[in-house]
């Protein structure tokens, strides 16, 4: 018997509490099949050392917009950029640029924009028109849930136009005066979109191509991204070709988990006793369902929106944001809406991911979840509350009573944590992006970036959750500390809990796929996670990523 191959290091963290190390794991097709022992006598194809490293399973990212930041790559990044003027300065430089390659109607397109880097405030709109003219301009927030455009793109979509009206769930947002100020929040923004949509399939391979090269350089051998085809989250109506795509031509160097945004979604119907016997559903044509796929690209989730973002104010909370009178954010549709393709897209086999985080959209994402729950049953693939941004105990209790899963991004913590703190103010810090409490009430804690939100560096994400260290130096809800085992987990075998898929991933066990992540030090005893190294990853047992050469 010849294996295809035999991995060894100083230790291996299986996280199986049948073999919790080992020091060797072997591998045919794609698949682990023992352990030390096990490989006595027996060779290899291929032989991978690393005596001085840890390997663990491969690191998932839960909730990520993988499609969305492999865009952004060639575009202007704001996130970088400190003060107007110099943002000025980088828009002035890319139309001169744009200017050059002599093409009138290229965009002009920025991403990663965060007003905190401004002092608080946002891109006067008459400096940008002076720069860029009649070139449109597309310049995303670093949270997703808003833009900043140009007098020219507005024009494009209408919006200057006498009885123009913002869509549901959208805004677009004018002054006193009521003349547009250039931001665009939520929903608003597929008016720009739809300027811009659909990219090309070979467009979108390239950017997945472009994104999951840097993901296996961060450890990372699977992702689940949140939201294809529908809405202004997805790119393409035929987006998930781009992943097949991908896969089939070798582009994609990480495994991907699709949740069709329920935009995407239309009524179906069947026989009588189909749809839990309702005769009809929401859901994708010939009835494919959440688990359709393969080890490449598989379908998980449906991804519902049902508020904003924090950093926006314009999530959904039951009490005013600190220093913004009678603002409590908005739900992006009417919860009857909801309810009925919440329900719908839930009895034809699609588990619900609510992007909720606000503690007012986390209530409706609760009552949907538990509706849905009672009238059709529980799943094997549980639930997810998308972010719990900002919740309150008594939905912390409620939700480990219903056996969901919930992914508050630790990695916000030490990126925008004092930034969040002062929109909800002292009395609420210690709802924000919990962790030790969602342990504890049972709930399943699986670890995200929200790439481009927040980097895809997870180790940095999960030492903010381990110290919960602000941008500022502060601690924010240290109470909601949790263990370097635990944070490990977020991203091994908790995250496959939550996106499904532990049968195949999330530990190291026999007949699981070989899927490694190799740290420079031990993950669960280095002083500082964050400060360790990739030194390769492994999917499927080849390497995707190898910093040794």
């Amino acid at each position: 018997m010849q294996l295809d191959l035999i991995l060894t290091a100083r230790e291996i963290l299986t996280l199986d509490p049948a073999r919790p190390t080992a020091t060797a794991v072997g591998v045919i097709k794609g698949r682990i099949v023992g352990f030390d022992d096990e490989l006595a006598g027996i060779d290899a194809v291929q032989r991978l050392d690393f005596p001085g490293a840890c390997v663990t399973p491969g690191l998932i990212d839960a909730h990520c917009h993988t499609a969305w930041w492999g865009l952004g790559l060639a575009s202007v990044d704001l996130s970088v950029v400190r003060g107007l003027d110099e943002l000025y300065a980088q828009i002035e430089a890319e139309v001169a640029r744009l200017d050059a390659l002599g093409d009138p109607d290229a965009w002009v397109h920025g991403t990663g924009f965060n007003q905190a880097h401004h002092g608080g405030a946002f891109p006067d709109i008459a400096r940008l028109d002076a720069i860029t003219g009649e070139r449109p301009m597309y310049l995303r927030h670093t949270s997703g849930h808003a833009s900043i455009t140009n007098t020219a793109t507005l024009r494009l979509v209408g919006a200057l136009e006498p009885g123009f009206e913002n869509p549901t769930g959208g805004v677009v947002v004018r002054d006193g005066s009521g003349s547009p100020t250039g931001l665009v929040e939520e929903a608003a923004q597929g008016l720009v979109q739809a300027l811009l949509l659909p990219y090309s399939t070979e467009r979108l391979v390239e950017a997945l191509e472009a994104a999951t090269v840097r993901y296996a350089a961060q450890g990372i051998t699977s992702f689940t991204e949140a939201g294809v085809g529908g809405g202004w989250i997805g790119h393409s109506p035929i987006e998930v070709a781009a992943y097949q795509a991908a896969a089939e031509r070798g582009a994609l160097h990480a495994r991907a988990q699709l949740m069709p945004a329920i935009d995407a979604l239309r009524p179906l119907t069947g026989h009588a006793a189909d749809f839990a016997r309702e005769g009809a559903g929401a859901g994708l044509d010939l009835g494919i369902r959440a688990g359709f796929g393969d080890d490449l690209v598989r379908f998980g989730h449906v991804k519902v929106f049902l508020d904003g973002s924090l950093l926006g104010a314009t999530a959904a909370v039951t009490e005013d944001y600190c220093g913004h009178d009678h603002n409590t954010g908005y739900l992006l549709d009417d919860p009857a809406v909801y309810r009925e393709r919440a329900l719908g897209a839930y009895r034809a086999g699609w588990p619900l991911a609510l992007h909720a985080i606000g503690d007012a959209a986390i209530d409706l994402a609760l009552d949907l979840i538990e509706e849905a729950q009672d009238r059709y049953g529980r799943r094997d693939v549980p639930c997810r509350v998308e972010h719990f941004g900002i919740a309150r105990p008594d939905q912390v209790e409620r939700a480990g009573r219903l056996g969901l899963a919930v992914t508050p991004q630790a990695g916000f913590i030490g990126a925008f944590g004092a930034q969040m703190a002062e929109r909800v103010g002292p009395e609420r810090e210690s709802w924000l992006y919990r962790g030790r409490s969602v342990i504890d009430a049972g709930i399943i804690l699986a670890g995200s970036s929200d790439l481009p939100v927040a980097d895809n560096n997870l180790r940095r994400g999960m030492q903010a959750a381990i110290d919960r260290r602000t941008e500022a130096g502060t601690a924010l809800a240290p109470d909601e500390a949790i263990t370097s085992d635990e944070a490990l987990r977020t991203h091994t075998e908790w995250a496959a809990r939550a996106t499904g898929q532990i049968a195949d991933k999330g530990t190291l066990e026999r007949g699981k796929l070989a899927d490694f992540t190799v740290f420079s030090g031990s993950p669960l005893t280095a002083p500082r996670v964050a400060d360790l190294d990739i030194v390769a990853t492994v999917l499927g047992g080849e390497l995707s990523y190898d910093a040794r050469s």
